[in-house]
C-alpha cells in the first residue's frame, strides 16, 4: 500500500528506500515511482529461474547467494531498480557502502549475474536498465520475455518469447536470443542445463 506522506513524483532514491524498501511492487527510475506489475505467471517464471540458479551456485560451491530482496542503486541516480532474481558475490560486499544496514548495492562489482522477467513495462528491461546494468559493469544481464511482449526492434517480428542474455565484453554488453530448445550459454555458469523452453513453461 502507497504511504500517504510520500510524495510519489520526482522521489529520491533515499526517499524511496526509506518508503518502499520492503515493497516488492514498487521501482524508482529517475525519481519516478515504477509499477512493476507482477502476476502470479511472472512469479512461476521468476521462482524457477531462482530455483535452477541455486542449483548452479550450491553445484560449484562458490560464495555467491541470491538474496530474498534486493535493491540496486546506481551511484549519483534518482534510480533503485528491484531486479527479479540477482546473484551477489558475498566476498564483495565489504565493499559496499550500504549493506550492513540496508539489503542495497551500488557497486557492480558485487553482482554476477542480474535476470528480469518482463512485464508490461517492458521498456524498461530492454532498454534502460541494459544501460544502466552494462554502466555498473555487471557481468551478465538475462530477459525473461516469457510471453513475447518486448518490443518488435528487441525481439523481431514475431513476437515470440525469448531469453536475452547479455555478457560483458571489454565494458560493452554483447547480447545473444534463445528460443524453443535452445539451452542457454552462460559464461557465468558454463554447464548450465537450461533451455528457454523450460523458462517459457513455468509461465502457462
Amino acid at each position: 500500500m502507497l504511504s500517504a506522506t510520500i510524495n510519489t513524483s520526482n522521489l529520491s532514491s533515499e526517499a524511496f528506500i526509506a518508503g518502499y524498501l520492503d515493497d516488492v511492487r514498487y521501482e524508482l527510475i529517475d525519481g519516478e515511482l515504477i509499477d512493476l506489475e507482477p502476476t502470479g505467471l511472472h512469479e512461476q517464471v521468476a521462482g524457477l529461474i531462482n530455483r535452477k540458479l541455486n542449483v548452479a551456485i550450491d553445484l560449484l560451491n562458490l560464495p555467491w547467494f541470491i538474496p530474498m530482496k534486493c535493491l540496486i542503486k546506481p551511484l549519483g541516480q534518482n534510480s533503485a531498480f528491484r531486479p527479479d532474481v540477482v546473484i551477489l558475490d558475498q566476498t564483495a560486499l565489504a565493499n559496499e557502502p550500504l549493506w550492513k544496514t540496508e539489503p542495497v548495492i551500488t557497486l557492480g562489482k558485487s553482482v554476477k549475474l542480474v535476470v528480469e522477467v518482463v512485464s508490461t513495462n517492458w521498456q524498461n528491461d530492454y532498454a534502460r536498465k541494459v544501460e544502466d546494468y552494462e554502466a555498473l559493469g555487471i557481468g551478465e544481464y538475462w530477459i525473461a520475455d516469457y510471453l513475447g511482449l518486448g518490443g518488435k526492434r528487441y525481439i523481431g517480428l514475431s513476437k515470440q518469447p525469448v531469453i536475452t542474455i547479455y555478457q560483458l565484453v571489454d565494458g560493452t554488453y554483447q547480447g545473444q536470443q534463445f528460443r524453443g530448445t535452445e539451452c542457454l550459454i552462460s559464461q557465468t555458469f558454463p554447464d548450465l542445463n537450461l533451455t528457454a523452453e523450460q523458462i517459457f513453461v513455468a509461465g502457462r
